[in-house]
């Protein structure tokens, strides 16, 4: 079995999945609890908080654990919406933001807010002139994610938190879900006041996460009811969960820095090789493009039908992000980018993780030709 769709998901460490049994073995006690079980998990969890501060070069007390990506971009959004909404109720996002982003502002919409979705360029890439373009006397918030999930552009982050600088009443929320380990950002030179991060796209657990919170800045829960996590977040630690992200992002940022000049191999070798397949058209852009992602479309035949004819080879790759795949729409990446019509529902999205290698790219790049081959001879019988 070959795995191609890290981008969806990660395959856990084994390590990790460890640290998540022992936690849950021997400190299974409520980290609130008075009693010295109690304050065993609290201090273990405190640990947790530190290594992660020290691996992102923040502050202990600029780290909320969460549930995952989609937790941690709804709470930096409605967080900020209701803390700040007698200051402005004008948000500015892109067009090609993750559905948990989308989504979210279009709930926002519905209680009075106003969304402005700006534009992409033909690589996916916003303009940093177009978002100071966009910015209001109501604006509060400018929420763009650092890696798009779908072909791996990756968003001009440190220049627009830069020019933001000139508006200080105005919140910047970056997602760096897809760029965590992947393409390094310093959270305090690109003025980032909110970032999101999941667990389960860097080797950890499904339903971890965290939202880094700028110290000094207050936002407004979602979850109330405890004393948890500032009173940012409510209910009892997932304690197992916690210290095995800690433990996935160590290893994440281990294994990036020994194997990332190989993962951009890998990316360079890909596309070198789709480069040489008659209908294969390569959407992710060839510069400022994050090492993992490689979105393509093969010509006149639907993505869904490639992705699934590719698992007959025990190949496992995906068409847009997972949040997406299951809905019949149109890419709104690819449709921000211009794409032509007949190319819309043809993309394949190929994702590697540090554990992939040039032999399994190489029965991939097979692979992809006898399925061309395969579905273009059915397609002429048919006709």
């Amino acid at each position: 079995m070959i795995y191609f769709d890290n981008s969806a998901t990660t395959k856990p460490y084994k390590e990790v999945l460890d640290t998540f049994l022992k936690v849950n073995e021997d400190y299974f006690a409520n980290p609130s609890s008075i009693h010295a079980l109690g304050g065993r998990v609290e201090t273990l969890v405190g640990k947790a908080r530190k290594q992660v501060a020290s691996l992102l070069n923040t502050k202990e007390t600029e780290v909320f654990f969460t549930s995952g990506g989609t937790e941690s971009n709804n709470l930096a959004i409605k967080g900020t919406a209701l803390q700040y909404r007698n200051r402005g109720r004008h948000i500015i996002t892109s067009a090609v933001e993750h559905p948990s982003i989308i989504e979210t502002c279009e709930q926002l919409r519905e209680l009075g807010f106003d969304i402005t979705y700006l534009p992409v360029d033909s690589n996916g890439r916003v303009s940093v002139q177009d978002v100071l373009n966009a910015i209001t006397d109501e604006t509060i918030l400018v929420s763009i994610m650092h890696v798009n999930n779908e072909v791996g552009t990756v968003q001009p982050i440190e220049q627009i938190g830069k020019a933001l600088k000139s508006y200080p009443k105005i919140i910047f929320h970056v997602d760096h879900i897809q760029g965590i380990g992947k393409v390094p950002l310093d959270f305090q030179q690109a003025g980032i006041d909110l970032c999101s991060i999941s667990g389960h796209k860097i080797h950890g657990l499904k339903g971890t996460g965290m939202l880094y919170i700028k110290e000094g800045l207050e936002i407004s829960p979602l979850l109330s009811g405890g004393e948890q996590e500032r009173k940012i977040r409510s209910g009892t630690e997932n304690t197992g969960g916690i210290v095995s992200f800690a433990k996935a992002l160590r290893l994440h940022f281990e294994k990036s820095s020994k194997e990332l000049g190989n993962m951009r191999k890998l990316n360079a070798y890909f596309r070198d090789k789709l480069r040489n397949i008659e209908g294969i058209t390569v959407h992710s852009p060839e510069e400022g493009t994050a090492p993992h992602i490689v979105n393509f479309s093969v010509h006149e035949i639907r993505g869904e039908i490639f992705v699934h004819a590719l698992e007959g080879f025990e190949i496992y790759v995906s068409t847009t992000s997972a949040c997406s795949s299951k809905k019949n729409v149109p890419s709104r990446t690819l449709l921000g980018m211009g794409l032509s019509e007949d190319l819309l529902d043809t993309s394949v999205r190929v994702s590697f993780s540090f554990e992939n290698t040039m032999e399994e790219v190489d029965q991939l790049c097979k692979a992809i030709l006898q399925v061309k081959k395969n579905l273009e001879e059915t397609t002429r019988r048919r006709r």
